[in-house]
């Protein structure tokens, strides 16, 4: 089971990278948590974010993404979900009354896993996510290499790895700067109003899009 050749790897891993490296709706969320509140909600948001990978990995491995693909019922009802949590996300940083929202002596866990929730509905509220997925992983089963699910299934794990290895540093280095800055109750409100902006727009985004 799975016996892959050298070029397909080659193949499969640099459009890997690539797609970790384009900006998108989940990157924007991961940055826009770090700048908020430093490197630990970074890795929040980073974790939820995977999260939300993982399901539509999982859908896309158990045929149900063709539903979003197919029915624009069921697409328009994601869309607008997912598209209404990120404006409400927003608005609330938005009307945030000052600082960050993690204070270096009052982070606590609560807040880590506030943040991977709203991580993961964040990746799992949007359809083109999953239909992304369902266009992408299809392009590298190979016949007799294994059963087609486990095939998606692996190739779909692989892509959160790949992400793994280039979404951290991003963060530990926006981190960094936001712990030198984090001093200036100013910045904590940029922060906040700048992360509520970018939510509320790829809100909006989302909202517009079609299939």
């Amino acid at each position: 089971m799975f016996h892959y050749s050298l070029v397909h790897w080659s193949a499969f891993l640099s459009a890997a990278v690539l797609l970790n490296l384009s900006p998108g709706p989940d990157m924007a969320f991961i940055l826009g948590q770090t700048a908020r509140g430093g490197t630990r909600a970074g890795f929040a948001a980073m974790l939820g974010i995977w999260g939300g990978a993982f399901g539509h990995v999982i859908m896309a491995a158990a045929g149900l993404s063709v539903i979003l693909a197919t029915s624009a019922l069921a697409f328009s009802a994601v869309k607008w979900a997912g598209a209404a949590y990120l404006i409400w996300l927003g608005v609330k940083a938005l009307r945030a009354k000052g600082g960050s929202f993690f204070a270096d002596t009052g982070w606590r866990d609560a807040g880590f896993m506030s943040i991977c929730k709203q991580g993961a509905l964040v990746g799992l509220l949007n359809p083109k996510v999953a239909i992304f997925f369902l266009a992408f992983l299809p392009q590298f089963v190979v016949a007799g290499a294994g059963p087609v699910p486990a095939q998606l299934f692996l190739h779909g794990l692989l892509i959160i790895a790949v992400a793994g290895l280039i979404e951290p540093p991003l963060v530990i280095a926006g981190g960094k700067l936001v712990s030198r800055l984090r001093a200036d109750e100013r910045i904590g409100l940029w922060a906040e109003r700048s992360l509520g902006a970018v939510l509320v727009s790829l809100g909006i985004g989302l909202a517009l899009e079609n299939r």
